[in-house]
């Protein structure tokens, strides 16, 4: 018998990275890297899934920037030409380990068996655009996909509503586009939340979304079955809260799965490992080392001395954490539905487990067999527990408290100090100043045709300047000079467009390097800055 329900959710989201005049940009890497070790294992283990008729409702975050990267034929030309170096250095490999390191030969085989299959499923599968494989899974009613703000923008920290309406509307069109319908749910960037928000997500017809625990525990009036239940606000939108214990076992660093030391080293790859002149023509363009996704050590221990990995024991483990993970949920949603009310006004607890997707095969190179293994424990192995959606959650259970969410994010200290600090302040006066000057640009009466492009290109050149990842960056310290350089980059965009339009004379020579360079969004209408 059912005693409550799971909601597992993965976000997917990677700031725009594309770098069209740069033949060699490192940070294109990221999407690189996400594709071949998240994005399709994800996309193999529920295909394969749905053939053996095993159900697996769950929500994938598909972020607007992200969309617009893989749908992007640049970006999908330069990662076949990096599938396929993967694969000619994972040759050379086998033949290196089999004659100089036997003792790394299994590993190595793994990672072209790994490389071949990404090749086959991204172009004879998918034809270059696995959109498609996930938007099929939807339509069959396996999944259900979330947009998200459009350049995953802190919306908290955006004075103006036009600004927060503005994400929130190309985050929707977005979807649209992609999925041929709009979205139910939106993931806030960070969980950033305040009542402006809920406010603008009712006007667009969101009916849900996600708020960081404290945001949902700290509600007034106070509900009574804290995140395990979701809430409807004053406007009708309805939140789910994170469960604090599903984050702890799998995301933290000292109790989590993915630091158990028979899964895969993330930090020993051979592109640093390796003789240089041999590993050589596999690095950046400029010499400098860098990962390879090629890693042959186990996490072993807290020490520098790594042992061999073992792909038995680490397909073995993540089977062993998935089995322990939905026997936690069992005890917990027991506990849970014996004190959530009177049979009269008792309703099935609810889980609510956000993970980011890319720690699934990227990070926890097995967190995809745990999926696997999790989803089919979960249908055969147990009744108690059920996967479901928001939207499902909701249709079965439409009637739930009213109260307001308390203003807040995820990240220290819970209340937007990550993306406003001594290290990323400074940004703010220039974002709000160009939100003010692009509110007034909204405005303009029947522009040419030209104009209309210079108009919407500096609509896209400040969402990309509000991304949340470029302040975090600045925060956490790494590649920092990139997260500013996009900062500054892209309010310059803004600011030249600006000033061409106040002027009444567009260069089409600047706008369309601009165009070429920046060309998400090719739905983006201006007039999303402007009140309805």
């Amino acid at each position: 018998m059912t005693v409550g329900y799971l909601n597992l959710v993965l976000h997917a989201h990677l700031p725009f990275v594309r770098h069209p005049d740069d033949a060699d940009p490192l940070e294109e890497d990221w999407l690189y890297e996400a594709i071949t070790e998240t994005y399709l294992p994800l996309l193999n283990i529920m295909e394969r899934l749905e053939s053996e008729q095993v159900p697996f409702p769950i929500s994938i975050v598909l972020s607007p920037t992200l969309l617009n990267m893989l749908d992007d034929d640049l970006l999908q030309t330069r990662y076949l030409r990096r599938l396929e170096r993967l694969i000619e250095l994972a040759e050379k490999e086998v033949e290196r380990t089999k004659k100089e390191a036997p003792e790394f030969l299994n590993v190595a085989k793994m990672y072209l068996d790994l490389f071949k299959k990404s090749l086959y499923l991204y172009c004879d599968k998918y034809n270059k655009n696995i959109i498609q494989g996930f938007k099929g899974l939807q339509d069959r009613g396996q999944i259900e996909i979330i947009t998200c703000a459009a350049t995953h923008g802190y919306l908290p920290l955006m004075v103006q509503k036009e600004a927060i309406q503005a994400q929130i509307r190309q985050g929707i069109k977005t979807y649209e586009r992609f999925f041929g319908k709009k979205p139910s749910g939106i993931w806030l960037p960070e969980c950033g939340y305040n009542s402006q928000i809920d406010q603008i997500l009712a006007t667009e017809e969101i009916k849900y979304t996600f708020i960081d625990t404290h945001c949902l525990l700290h509600a007034s009036p106070r509900p009574k079955y804290g995140v395990h239940a979701p809430i409807y606000s004053p406007s009708g939108v309805a939140y789910f809260g994170r469960d604090i214990e599903t984050s702890r076992q799998v995301w933290s660093a000292k109790e989590g799965y993915p630091g158990d030391f028979d899964y895969r080293e993330f930090y020993r790859d051979i592109g640093y490992d390796l003789d240089y002149n041999y590993i050589r023509p596999y690095l950046h363009s400029t010499g400098i080392r860098k990962m390879t996704g090629i890693k042959y050590y186990r996490i072993t221990g807290k020490t520098n001395y790594k042992e061999i990995y073992n792909p038995v024991w680490g397909r073995d483990k993540a089977a062993i954490h998935a089995d322990n993970f939905i026997s936690n949920r069992q005890k917990q949603l027991k506990y849970l539905s014996m004190v959530m009310g009177t049979n009269t006004y008792r309703k099935p607890p609810i889980i609510n487990a956000p993970y980011d997707a890319e720690l699934f095969g990227h990070w926890w190179y097995e967190g995809p067999q745990f999926l696997e293994f999790l989803f089919k424990k979960i249908h055969f192995d147990q009744n108690e527990v059920k996967l479901t959606t928001p939207s499902r959650y909701l249709e079965q259970f439409p009637k739930l408290q009213i109260a307001q969410p308390s203003e807040g994010s995820w990240g220290h200290e819970g209340f937007h100090e990550v993306w406003l600090n001594g290290t990323n302040d400074w940004i703010y006066p220039y974002l709000h100043k160009a939100t003010e000057e692009m509110i007034q640009l909204s405005k303009q009466q029947n522009p040419s045709y030209l104009k209309q492009r210079a108009l919407n290109q500096a609509a896209r050149e400040l969402l990309l300047a509000q991304s949340s990842d470029w302040a975090f960056i600045m925060k956490t310290g790494t590649m920092v000079d990139y997260a500013i350089r996009r900062t500054k980059t892209h309010l310059n965009h803004f600011a030249d467009i600006n000033k061409m339009i106040r002027k009444d004379h567009i260069d089409e020579v600047v706008l369309s390097k601009y165009e070429k360079e920046n060309n998400l969004f090719p739905e983006m209408d201006y007039h999303i800055y402007q009140c309805m």
